[in-house]
């Protein structure tokens, strides 16, 4: 009876009631709640059959009603599939659940079908079997099977093709990234305006270069759709493990969510290559920059801007590049020393080294060979390379480790600093707790060298190096701040020369060496007094060990 008049007083409360009338909810609670109204006042109907099963078609209106207000007070805005799903579901329980009541119902004045034959008949007709072994034997049942199958290939079909067009919006916008992923898996979100080919591809390989990112997860946050190449590349099972694909806009709260963006361990934010308007694109990143911070601030931010004048707007990020100033620093440094810009773009370039290989031309096949080096840094306490160089001044460490090993020591850093020194020069002490810095092929845990333990006295009479007399000369050059470089080739060359003339590789002929060999005798006029002692004591050590060695 309640149910009755709360469908009566929402009909005439929706304007059209002609509309309402024809409704077929309206229509099942007539036929399911009048004839009850009816008995009551007229008891000889008491026996007139109603059927009460269709009240389960009432049921499921009720269910989508009650899910789509639960979805509204929590709040959760991509619901539609999961809301088509259970619609899909209840239509399909409530089609076997109707033919089963009323084939059983009008069966009883046939063979009297049991409830459960009668559920066994349409789990059997509504996939398409027909075992036959089961069937309605009169004419009204087998007249509702006739109306149920078409009601089903109706509805169901519509049911159907609303939930493969959820599923084919849902995957070009990439659906979620689930929170559970998002607590237990490392992730970072890339948000970009236009996402093109080069720009991914740049990111993924320098993301990726790093050991300790390979398990972490790409989730890229873009307003447009995916285009046929970054389609492709994604479908490559190297990324489509690991990078996931997000339809979005960064200004949104909820693709925010979609994204976990609290939840991410960095965000990058990098504006589209070849803008026209670079100050338009400055625009959006700031945008961009400023909805992360709002709603996730305390995840890293990593900002790209491109114009100078615009830093000041991210100041609040954790890191900015800036475009512009840092390609006219690179021009400016230039002008300085030449040539600076290749060698600070190839160290931030992750190579393997094994570019231009192939080409004939010897320049280039030893520019890519030498394009491997990269930086690395290791604690020196834990280093090979360096570790024998504790208590000695980093000049010495930089010119010995370079002597024996190849490797190009740069800058420390101490434990109690945050900054990284940059040649600090013969001042500074190396200690056992500091973060060695250092440009080489390869870092120094794959490196190639097997090290052994040097014995103490190779050659009763002879010293470290193979010169009839050893004298602290290696020392006091290393001080002077700066390498011993052997002087260039300074023959004639001819004129009407074209080409670049490159040293030969078989170590004859005109080739030097990047370092010459320390001197017997030091010019000692050319170094500070405070140098020579600052380090005369690193050779001292090395004199006690062995009191055979001749002095001069």
């Amino acid at each position: 009876m309640l149910g009755f008049f709360h469908s009566n007083l929402f009909s005439f409360s929706q304007g059209n009631i002609w509309e309402q009338i024809f409704r077929i909810s309206f229509i099942l609670e007539m036929i399911n709640t009048v004839p009850f109204i009816i008995t009551i006042f007229w008891p000889p109907l008491r026996n007139l059959f109603i059927p009460v099963f269709l009240n389960c078609w009432l049921a499921k209106c009720v269910l989508e009603n009650m899910i789509n207000d639960l979805h509204r007070a929590i709040q959760r805005i991509q619901s539609a599939m999961f809301n088509q799903v259970i619609i899909l579901i209840c239509t399909l329980l409530c089609l076997v659940f109707t033919g089963m009541c009323g084939i059983q119902h009008l069966e009883r004045a046939g063979d009297n079908l049991s409830l459960f034959k009668s559920f066994y008949f349409c789990i059997v007709t509504f996939s398409t079997v027909g075992y036959g072994d089961v069937t309605p034997q009169i004419w009204p049942s087998q007249l509702l099977v006739v109306i149920m199958i078409c009601v089903a290939l109706v509805v169901l079909p519509l049911q159907f093709e609303e939930l493969v067009y959820l599923w084919m919006e849902r995957q070009k916008s990439g659906g979620n990234y689930s929170r559970h992923r998002a607590q237990t898996e490392k992730h970072v979100v890339l948000c970009v305006s236009s996402l093109k080919i080069d720009l991914l591809m740049d990111f993924l390989n320098e993301f990726y270069a790093h050991p300790r990112l390979q398990d972490y997860y790409v989730v890229i946050l873009c307003p447009t759709e995916m285009d046929i190449q970054v389609r492709r590349v994604l479908q490559i099972p190297l990324w489509s493990q690991r990078v996931i694909y997000l339809q979005g806009s960064a200004l949104k709260d909820q693709d925010l969510m979609r994204a976990k963006m609290d939840d991410a361990e960095a965000c990058f934010i990098l504006s589209s290559r070849n803008e026209v308007d670079r100050t338009a694109a400055d625009h959006q990143t700031i945008l961009r920059a400023w909805a992360v911070k709002d709603f996730a601030p305390n995840c890293p931010l990593y900002v790209q801007i491109l114009k100078p004048e615009n830093k000041f707007h991210v100041k609040f990020a954790d890191h900015v590049v800036c475009e512009e100033e840092f390609k006219y620093a690179m021009l400016a440094l230039n002008c300085v020393c030449p040539a600076t810009s290749t060698l600070i773009t190839l160290l931030v370039h992750t190579s393997r080294g094994q570019e231009g290989q192939q080409s004939p031309e010897q320049w280039q096949r030893m520019y890519g060979r030498c394009s491997g080096n990269e930086v690395y840094h290791i604690r020196l306490g834990d280093s090979k390379f360096f570790m024998e160089y504790e208590g000695k001044s980093f000049t010495y460490a930089a010119f010995h480790a370079h002597k024996k090993y190849g490797v190009c020591l740069i800058g420390v850093k101490r434990e109690d600093n945050k900054s990284i020194l940059l040649n600090p020069g013969p001042r500074h002490i190396m200690a056992a707790s500091d973060t060695c810095f250092y440009i080489n092929i390869t870092k120094e845990e794959n490196s190639a060298f097997i090290f052994k333990q040097e014995e103490k006295q190779k050659r009763k009479g002879r010293g470290l190096y193979d010169g009839p007399s050893r004298l602290p000369v290696h020392s006091i050059i290393a001080s002077m701040g700066t390498v011993a470089m052997d002087l260039q080739n300074t023959e004639c060359r001819p004129i009407n020369s074209s080409k670049l003339a490159l040293p030969s590789e078989n170590g004859t002929g005109t080739r030097r060496p990047s370092i010459a060999p320390v001197l017997e005798i030091a010019d000692t006029s050319t170094v500070l007094p405070c140098d020579l002692l600052s380090d005369q004591s690193e050779d001292e050590l090395t004199q006690s060990d062995d009191e055979s060695f001749p002095i001069l």
